[in-house]
């Protein structure tokens, strides 16, 4: 991840560094109060105001090699993301809705139309024509073959990209004949061909509507107790991405169909992120966080998504004058572990800044010098002058000739 992350232009950009160095430096003045009497002791390490033969006793730590990071905490809520809305399509009387909770996988009715099921499929793009003609060609027809497939039924083969297929259709009607005969003549009108045949070829993301395709359809539609037509109607399925749970019913029994039902959901719990539309940009998908839940558990996760869509934040009754917001999409490396919370109000730790590779001694080990500046004290030998960078974790970076990883420091116990 870019280490200008949540570090914007301008004076915004500013004043998020200048919070950010404010606890750092809150974080030193803890250490400058935390080693004040080691540093005493320092100044008498020849023993020379100490009791004969008294032994004293200090803690150690070793320098490290490691890579630190600061972390941007922001507020997330657990839940199933943004619902979206199931429209009915075609005519009929709504017979059966589910209930709001339920979820519904590829292949099981989402509802029902005149007592006939209407099913989910998986998919990006809804039907939009009845398919039932053979050697139709088109990424819908792809839409049917991959989830007839799924559900175990066999579709045959189907063609490879750039494979030509024949297409018959109706041919158009004959023109009228214009002006008058020719004296004299007696020769017959050609009669126009009933059709026309021609050859299309397969692209990429296409599917082609086989007479093996076609049976399938027929099985799958007896298995539904549908009228077995081997045509799919729009009004038949209701192609999403994945699985959905039901978060709302909108309509009811005995409603028309072609009006809004039910509001949906994926069945995934994911943490939702509201990010200021100037640091959204350093926010990449597969980023690494952290997210702390409720009863101080933390659990790591990856951010899946991140929107496109500027919002105001909070809604419209949110302040006029707050920076818009767009939604960052963080799941869970572990489910699990919120199976029993179906909402909460959690943080998300996003990292900041990352420094690879660097030595570290715990902040307890840091000695504040009265010239000014920072030194650690070395086991058994004397104080070494250190430059401090990043804080994180307990842990400082520390730069200085001669300090080397795997050394003993002291530090406080």
């Amino acid at each position: 991840m870019p280490n200008d992350l949540f570090r914007p232009a301008g004076p915004a950009g500013v004043a998020m560094l200048t919070r950010r160095r404010a606890g750092w430096a809150a974080a030193v003045a803890v250490v400058l109060v935390a080693v004040t009497v080691p540093a005493v002791w320092w100044s008498r390490a020849d023993g020379a105001d100490q009791p004969a033969g008294e032994k004293i006793n200090v803690a150690t730590a070793e320098v490290v090699r490691t890579d630190m990071s600061t972390v941007e905490s922001l507020p997330g809520r657990l839940g199933y993301g943004a619902a979206v809305a199931v429209k009915g399509r075609g005519e009929g009387t709504v017979t059966w809705l589910p209930k709001p909770g339920a979820s519904v996988k590829r292949g099981k009715q989402l509802y029902r139309v005149d007592d006939q099921p209407v099913v989910l499929f998986y998919g990006a793009l809804p039907l939009y024509r009845a398919l039932g003609k053979r050697n139709t060609v088109g990424r819908d027809v792809r839409v049917v073959a991959r989830n007839l497939d799924a559900l175990g039924y066999a579709i045959g083969r189907q063609p490879s990209v750039g494979e030509r297929v024949s297409q018959t259709r109706p041919a158009p009607a004959a023109p009228e004949p214009t002006g008058k005969p020719r004296p004299g003549s007696t020769a017959p009108a050609k009669a126009a061909p009933a059709t026309v045949t021609t050859r299309v070829t397969v692209r990429k993301g296409e599917g082609v509507l086989t007479a093996s395709l076609i049976r399938a359809i027929k099985r799958w539609q007896a298995d539904l107790g549908r009228p077995v037509t081997g045509t799919v109607a729009p009004a038949d399925v209701v192609v999403v991405g994945d699985a959905v749970r039901v978060d709302s019913v909108t309509a009811a029994v005995g409603d028309e169909v072609a009006a809004p039902l039910m509001n949906v959901t994926p069945t995934a719990k994911v943490i939702t992120v509201s990010v200021e539309a100037g640091e959204a940009g350093a926010i990449e998908r597969g980023d690494k966080v952290s997210v702390l839940l409720p009863g101080e558990k933390t659990s790591p996760g990856e951010v899946t998504a991140v929107g496109t869509e500027v919002k105001p934040p909070d809604g419209e009754s949110a302040d006029p004058n707050a920076a818009p917001k767009l939604a960052a999409t963080v799941t869970l490396d572990d489910p699990k572990v919120v199976s029993k919370i179906d909402s909460a109000e959690v943080e998300v730790q996003f990292a900041a800044e990352t420094h690879e590779d660097v030595l570290a001694v715990p902040i307890g080990a840091l000695v504040a010098l009265s010239e000014g500046g920072y030194a650690v004290q070395l086991a058994g030998g004397g104080l070494v002058a250190v430059e401090v960078g990043m804080f994180a974790k307990g842990l400082v970076e520390v730069t200085a000739d001669g300090l080397e990883e795997g050394a003993s420091v002291v530090t406080t116990s």
